[in-house]
């Protein structure tokens, strides 16, 4: 992909769900707006591929560096919300969201980019979907086992 001269925001993005054995979610709460709980997400820069800015972003939001992120080759599209319509050209509406998920056997440290987030919190799976706030990121909590089973029969 070339890199378009804009200084507008690609409409691509990456879902990145962390998960201690399968039980737990890591949540984090943006700083605005409060109360705005979500998974690792971002946006793709212009010249990245989607696993390279979900390395990137886990590693920009939580401090966590791994080089074994699961592709789970899922895309959703939905509309650009309102709020964040102004970083984004004006003919463009819609955002397509890549998923990635990690699953951990044990509770990595985190330390939160305080320019984003102003706290994290590990979850149980059902407390972790009712509280976020994208319907893509509760899609990918309720199921996840059944993503982790699809990637699986697929590599």
């Amino acid at each position: 992909m070339t890199t378009p001269v804009t200084t507008c925001k690609r409409p691509e993005s990456v879902l990145v769900v962390v998960s201690h054995q399968q039980r737990e979610i890591l949540l984090l709460e943006r700083c605005h707006p409060e109360g705005f709980w979500q998974s690792i997400t971002g946006s793709l820069e212009w010249d990245e591929q989607p696993i390279e800015a979900a390395k990137r972003e886990l590693y920009e939001e939580t401090g966590i560096h791994t080089e074994s992120l699961t592709d789970c080759h899922k895309t959703f599209q939905f509309p650009i919300h309102p709020e964040w319509k102004k970083f984004y050209a004006d003919d463009v509406s819609s955002n397509t969201e890549h998923v990635f998920m990690l699953d951990m056997s044990t509770r990595p440290e985190v330390t939160l980019n305080q320019k984003e987030h102003v706290r994290y919190k590990w979850l149980d799976r059902e407390m972790a979907a009712a509280k976020v706030f994208s319907w893509t990121n509760r899609e990918v909590i309720e199921n996840l086992t059944e993503y982790l089973k699809l990637v699986e029969t697929t590599i």
